[in-house]
């Protein structure tokens, strides 16, 4: 009878047992959907933030670009306006120059074809 009874406490241990893991893996199996929700929203936010975060930079360098841009052309403009006068100074000077130099031969060979020389 003791055996029987040993026996019979055992069995209802395991069985009790048995209904506790059953519980814990339920309840194991509902916190990791828990967990899995939680982590994918949290994952979710922080692409979000960094997606933003991408945005802002890239907003700000293309400003910065623009004006540097906008500026670099200003001032290539000028150098290139100054660079077109002074090319233009030099060749009306040059035009001058050549234009004497001309006439004074014109009239060097006049005097010599006419005998003056």
């Amino acid at each position: 009878m003791r055996h029987t009874r040993f026996a019979a406490l055992l069995l209802a241990a395991a069985v009790s047992s048995a209904s506790l893991l059953a519980q814990t893996a339920g309840q194991d199996m509902k916190s990791a959907g828990h967990d899995t929700a939680q982590a994918t929203k949290n994952t979710g936010h922080a692409i979000g933030t960094g997606t933003e975060k991408g945005y802002d930079k890239t907003k700000s360098g293309t400003t910065k670009a623009a004006k540097a841009t906008g500026h670099g052309t200003k001032k290539a403009a000028v150098k290139t306006k100054d660079a077109s006068v002074d090319a233009a100074d030099a060749t009306a000077h040059g035009t001058k120059v050549a234009a004497h130099k001309t006439a004074n031969g014109t009239k060097k060979l006049a005097d010599k074809v006419s005998g003056k020389d």
